[in-house]
Protein backbone atom coordinates (compact mmCIF):
# COMPACT_ATOMS: atom_id res chain seq x y z
CA UNK A 1 0.00 0.00 0.00
CA UNK A 2 1.32 3.45 -0.94
CA UNK A 3 1.70 5.64 2.13
CA UNK A 4 2.83 8.72 0.18
CA UNK A 5 1.85 10.30 -3.11
CA UNK A 6 5.00 11.30 -5.01
CA UNK A 7 5.46 13.67 -7.96
CA UNK A 8 8.95 13.90 -9.47
CA UNK A 9 10.39 16.46 -11.88
CA UNK A 10 13.77 15.28 -13.17
CA UNK A 11 16.45 16.58 -10.80
CA UNK A 12 14.43 19.69 -9.90
CA UNK A 13 12.10 18.52 -7.13
CA UNK A 14 10.09 15.82 -5.40
CA UNK A 15 6.62 16.67 -4.07
CA UNK A 16 5.54 14.22 -1.36
CA UNK A 17 2.10 14.01 0.28
CA UNK A 18 1.30 11.70 3.18
CA UNK A 19 -1.77 9.57 2.43
CA UNK A 20 -3.25 9.20 5.89
CA UNK A 21 -5.12 5.97 6.62
CA UNK A 22 -6.67 5.50 10.06
CA UNK A 23 -5.49 1.91 10.63
CA UNK A 24 -1.85 2.55 9.65
CA UNK A 25 0.35 3.27 12.70
CA UNK A 26 2.50 6.38 12.52
CA UNK A 27 5.74 4.40 12.82
CA UNK A 28 5.04 2.78 9.44
CA UNK A 29 4.89 6.23 7.84
CA UNK A 30 8.20 7.20 9.43
CA UNK A 31 9.93 4.03 8.26
CA UNK A 32 8.55 4.42 4.72
CA UNK A 33 9.49 8.08 4.55
CA UNK A 34 13.02 7.42 5.83
CA UNK A 35 13.55 5.10 2.86
CA UNK A 36 12.12 7.69 0.48
CA UNK A 37 14.35 10.40 1.95
CA UNK A 38 17.44 8.21 1.53
CA UNK A 39 16.56 7.68 -2.13
CA UNK A 40 16.10 11.45 -2.62
CA UNK A 41 19.54 12.12 -1.15
CA UNK A 42 21.16 9.44 -3.30
CA UNK A 43 19.63 10.92 -6.45
CA UNK A 44 20.70 14.46 -5.47
CA UNK A 45 17.40 16.08 -6.49
CA UNK A 46 17.39 19.86 -5.85
CA UNK A 47 14.72 19.86 -3.14
CA UNK A 48 11.93 17.87 -1.55
CA UNK A 49 8.64 19.43 -0.44
CA UNK A 50 6.57 17.39 2.01
CA UNK A 51 2.99 17.46 3.31
CA UNK A 52 2.88 15.48 6.55
CA UNK A 53 1.06 15.24 9.86
CA UNK A 54 2.39 17.88 12.25
CA UNK A 55 2.80 15.30 15.02
CA UNK A 56 6.02 14.37 13.19
CA UNK A 57 7.39 17.91 13.14
CA UNK A 58 10.20 17.40 15.67
CA UNK A 59 11.24 14.22 13.87
CA UNK A 60 11.44 16.14 10.57
CA UNK A 61 13.26 19.14 12.00
CA UNK A 62 15.94 16.81 13.35
CA UNK A 63 16.41 15.63 9.77
CA UNK A 64 17.09 19.21 8.64
CA UNK A 65 13.68 19.98 7.22
CA UNK A 66 12.40 23.55 7.50
CA UNK A 67 8.75 24.26 8.14
CA UNK A 68 7.13 26.43 5.47
CA UNK A 69 3.53 26.60 6.68
CA UNK A 70 0.46 24.53 7.55
CA UNK A 71 -2.47 23.61 5.31
CA UNK A 72 -6.04 22.54 5.96
CA UNK A 73 -7.81 19.89 3.89
CA UNK A 74 -11.56 20.01 3.27
CA UNK A 75 -13.75 17.34 1.68
CA UNK A 76 -17.24 17.04 0.25
CA UNK A 77 -19.21 14.13 -1.19
CA UNK A 78 -20.37 15.23 -4.65
CA UNK A 79 -23.94 14.00 -4.53
CA UNK A 80 -25.94 17.16 -5.21
CA UNK A 81 -26.15 20.25 -7.35
CA UNK A 82 -24.09 23.28 -6.37
CA UNK A 83 -25.13 26.01 -8.80
CA UNK A 84 -28.24 28.06 -8.07
CA UNK A 85 -27.69 30.39 -11.04
CA UNK A 86 -24.82 31.38 -13.25
CA UNK A 87 -24.49 34.54 -15.31
CA UNK A 88 -20.82 33.96 -16.10
CA UNK A 89 -19.34 32.37 -19.16
CA UNK A 90 -17.36 29.24 -18.28
CA UNK A 91 -15.05 28.23 -21.09
CA UNK A 92 -12.28 25.67 -21.38
CA UNK A 93 -8.95 26.98 -22.62
CA UNK A 94 -9.16 24.50 -25.51
CA UNK A 95 -12.43 26.11 -26.68
CA UNK A 96 -11.46 29.74 -26.16
CA UNK A 97 -9.46 32.30 -28.08
CA UNK A 98 -7.16 32.73 -25.10
CA UNK A 99 -3.58 31.68 -25.88
CA UNK A 100 -1.46 29.57 -23.56
CA UNK A 101 0.65 32.64 -22.90
CA UNK A 102 -2.37 34.77 -21.99
CA UNK A 103 -3.69 31.98 -19.77
CA UNK A 104 -0.34 31.88 -17.97
CA UNK A 105 -0.58 35.64 -17.39
CA UNK A 106 -4.12 35.26 -16.03
CA UNK A 107 -3.03 32.38 -13.80
CA UNK A 108 -0.16 34.45 -12.43
CA UNK A 109 -2.52 37.36 -11.78
CA UNK A 110 -4.97 35.13 -9.88
CA UNK A 111 -2.26 33.84 -7.58
CA UNK A 112 -0.80 37.29 -6.87
CA UNK A 113 -1.43 38.55 -3.36
CA UNK A 114 -2.45 35.09 -2.17
CA UNK A 115 -2.44 34.31 1.56
CA UNK A 116 -0.87 30.93 0.78
CA UNK A 117 2.74 30.85 1.95
CA UNK A 118 3.92 27.80 0.00
CA UNK A 119 4.92 29.41 -3.31
CA UNK A 120 7.24 26.87 -4.84
CA UNK A 121 7.07 27.48 -8.56
CA UNK A 122 7.43 30.18 -11.17
CA UNK A 123 4.57 30.49 -13.64
CA UNK A 124 6.83 28.94 -16.29
CA UNK A 125 7.30 25.84 -14.14
CA UNK A 126 3.56 25.66 -13.46
CA UNK A 127 2.67 25.76 -17.13
CA UNK A 128 5.24 23.08 -17.87
CA UNK A 129 3.75 20.86 -15.17
CA UNK A 130 0.18 21.02 -16.50
CA UNK A 131 0.70 18.55 -19.35
CA UNK A 132 2.93 16.34 -17.23
CA UNK A 133 0.36 16.02 -14.44
CA UNK A 134 -2.95 16.33 -16.34
CA UNK A 135 -2.02 14.75 -19.67
CA UNK A 136 -1.99 15.84 -23.29
CA UNK A 137 -5.55 17.23 -23.08
CA UNK A 138 -4.76 19.54 -20.14
CA UNK A 139 -6.31 22.54 -21.92
CA UNK A 140 -9.72 20.80 -21.66
CA UNK A 141 -9.43 21.03 -17.87
CA UNK A 142 -8.39 24.69 -17.63
CA UNK A 143 -11.52 26.84 -17.26
CA UNK A 144 -11.86 30.61 -17.45
CA UNK A 145 -14.71 32.52 -15.77
CA UNK A 146 -15.62 35.68 -17.67
CA UNK A 147 -18.36 38.25 -18.09
CA UNK A 148 -18.68 41.04 -20.66
CA UNK A 149 -15.28 40.10 -22.13
CA UNK A 150 -13.59 40.49 -18.73
CA UNK A 151 -11.79 37.55 -17.11
CA UNK A 152 -12.67 37.10 -13.43
CA UNK A 153 -10.90 33.88 -12.48
CA UNK A 154 -9.78 30.38 -13.39
CA UNK A 155 -10.21 26.81 -12.21
CA UNK A 156 -8.40 23.59 -13.12
CA UNK A 157 -10.46 20.61 -11.87
CA UNK A 158 -9.07 17.10 -12.31
CA UNK A 159 -9.18 13.54 -11.00
CA UNK A 160 -6.36 12.85 -8.54
CA UNK A 161 -3.61 10.56 -9.81
CA UNK A 162 -4.01 6.86 -8.96
CA UNK A 163 -7.71 7.33 -8.16
CA UNK A 164 -10.86 6.97 -10.25
CA UNK A 165 -13.24 9.35 -8.48
CA UNK A 166 -11.35 11.73 -6.15
CA UNK A 167 -11.75 15.28 -7.45
CA UNK A 168 -9.14 17.98 -6.87
CA UNK A 169 -8.38 21.41 -8.25
CA UNK A 170 -4.89 21.87 -9.62
CA UNK A 171 -5.57 25.54 -9.08
CA UNK A 172 -8.51 27.81 -8.33
CA UNK A 173 -8.37 31.60 -8.09
CA UNK A 174 -10.00 34.99 -8.66
CA UNK A 175 -8.24 38.07 -10.02
CA UNK A 176 -7.34 40.54 -7.22
CA UNK A 177 -9.75 43.33 -8.19
CA UNK A 178 -12.74 40.94 -8.08
CA UNK A 179 -12.07 39.35 -4.71
CA UNK A 180 -14.36 39.68 -1.67
CA UNK A 181 -17.43 40.10 -3.89
CA UNK A 182 -18.82 36.58 -3.62
CA UNK A 183 -17.45 35.44 -6.98
CA UNK A 184 -15.03 32.95 -5.42
CA UNK A 185 -17.86 30.99 -3.78
CA UNK A 186 -19.82 30.93 -7.05
CA UNK A 187 -16.82 29.87 -9.15
CA UNK A 188 -15.91 27.18 -6.63
CA UNK A 189 -19.47 25.79 -6.80
CA UNK A 190 -19.27 25.72 -10.60
CA UNK A 191 -15.93 23.91 -10.29
CA UNK A 192 -17.56 21.23 -8.12
CA UNK A 193 -20.07 20.65 -10.92
CA UNK A 194 -17.20 20.42 -13.41
CA UNK A 195 -15.58 17.79 -11.22
CA UNK A 196 -18.82 15.77 -11.28
CA UNK A 197 -18.74 15.77 -15.09
CA UNK A 198 -15.24 14.26 -14.86
CA UNK A 199 -16.61 11.43 -12.72
CA UNK A 200 -15.57 12.69 -9.30
CA UNK A 201 -17.60 11.44 -6.33
CA UNK A 202 -15.50 13.04 -3.59
CA UNK A 203 -13.86 16.45 -3.57
CA UNK A 204 -10.67 17.21 -1.63
CA UNK A 205 -9.49 20.81 -1.41
CA UNK A 206 -6.70 22.43 0.56
CA UNK A 207 -5.36 25.86 1.40
CA UNK A 208 -3.01 27.54 3.83
CA UNK A 209 -4.36 27.76 7.38
CA UNK A 210 -4.00 31.56 7.15
CA UNK A 211 -6.13 31.80 3.98
CA UNK A 212 -9.38 32.65 5.76
CA UNK A 213 -11.13 33.73 2.55
CA UNK A 214 -10.61 30.34 0.86
CA UNK A 215 -11.63 28.54 4.02
CA UNK A 216 -14.91 30.49 4.02
CA UNK A 217 -15.46 29.46 0.39
CA UNK A 218 -15.02 25.78 1.30
CA UNK A 219 -17.47 26.08 4.18
CA UNK A 220 -20.03 28.09 2.17
CA UNK A 221 -20.13 25.25 -0.37
CA UNK A 222 -20.64 22.56 2.27
CA UNK A 223 -17.08 21.24 2.57
CA UNK A 224 -15.97 19.85 5.92
CA UNK A 225 -12.55 20.12 7.55
CA UNK A 226 -10.79 16.75 7.32
CA UNK A 227 -7.18 17.30 8.25
CA UNK A 228 -4.33 19.69 9.02
CA UNK A 229 -0.84 19.02 7.69
CA UNK A 230 2.48 20.79 7.88
CA UNK A 231 4.44 21.82 4.80
CA UNK A 232 8.15 21.03 5.11
CA UNK A 233 11.08 21.46 2.76
CA UNK A 234 14.66 20.26 2.48
CA UNK A 235 17.25 21.43 -0.08
CA UNK A 236 20.02 19.18 -1.36
CA UNK A 237 22.74 21.84 -1.44
CA UNK A 238 22.13 22.64 2.22
CA UNK A 239 21.99 18.97 3.08
CA UNK A 240 25.48 18.38 1.77
CA UNK A 241 27.17 21.51 3.09
CA UNK A 242 30.07 20.38 5.27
Amino acid sequence: MNLFNLIKKDQEYWLVDQLKVSHIPNIEYLVAFDKLLTEWKEQRVAYLSLLMDEENEDWLLKRRFKKVSSIVEYTKVLDGSYIASNTFQVEALSDSRVTDSDFATLYDLCRSGSANKNKLFSIRQIMESLERELGANWRDQCFIFSQDSMNYGISIPHIEQDTTDEGRMFYFGVVPEQRCKGYGTKFHAISLELLKTLGAKLYVGSTDTSNKHMRRIFEANGCRLRDIKGIYRIDIEKEFIQ
